[in-house]
């Protein structure tokens, strides 16, 4: 069975070195790992280089990040269908059909979140809709996720002038990055 619960570490470059951030801090992953083959519904993290996209979203207001952010209302969906043209992408309006998530109903998960820029621009089927967000405690569907504080605390951290880029991959993979 493949492990779903990992650490997420943050580091900043500083005199030619990389440096830590933070104190590594516990994260939950999809509840089938991570795939270097990911595909649309298949429960697992995609590994690779990826990425933070331009908002940032949440059912809460903006907790102070450095990004654009957007308050989730009624009818904000992240569309999952691999069949429409707006695939793995942010929607306003009616349900874009398919596994699309109403991120406004999505709680404590969408309190905050940050947009993973994997399958962007968009493959179909190749899967959608990963995203750095609040833990519930459980194994996520794709994502990575940590308890409230410490996602906030990154998300603020997170600075698009510096080009942010997430590694996701098994820590005896992590020499492929």
């Amino acid at each position: 069975m493949a492990s779903t619960s990992g650490t997420l570490q943050a580091f900043a470059k500083s005199g030619g070195a990389w440096q830590p951030v933070f104190a590594a801090m516990p994260a939950r992953i999809g509840s089938n790992g991570f795939s270097d083959t990911k595909r649309e519904g298949d429960r697992t993290t995609p590994t690779g280089v990826y990425a933070i996209d331009g908002t940032m979203y949440g059912i809460g207001g903006n907790p102070g990040v450095r990004y654009a952010y957007h308050r989730l209302v009624p009818d904000d969906w992240w569309n999952e269908n691999s069949d429409s043209p707006g695939y793995n992408t942010f929607s306003h309006g009616p349900n874009p059909g398919g596994p699309s998530e109403p991120l406004w109903q999505i709680s404590p998960q969408y309190t905050h979140f940050a947009v993973i820029r994997y399958n962007m621009p968009a493959t179909p089927g190749r899967g959608s809709g990963i995203f750095l967000h609040q833990s519930n405690g459980n194994a996520t569907l794709g994502c990575v996720s940590l308890a409230h504080e410490d996602l906030v605390g990154v998300l603020r951290w997170l600075d698009p002038a510096t080009n942010p880029r997430i590694v996701m991959a098994p820590t005896d993979r992590l020499n492929r990055y």
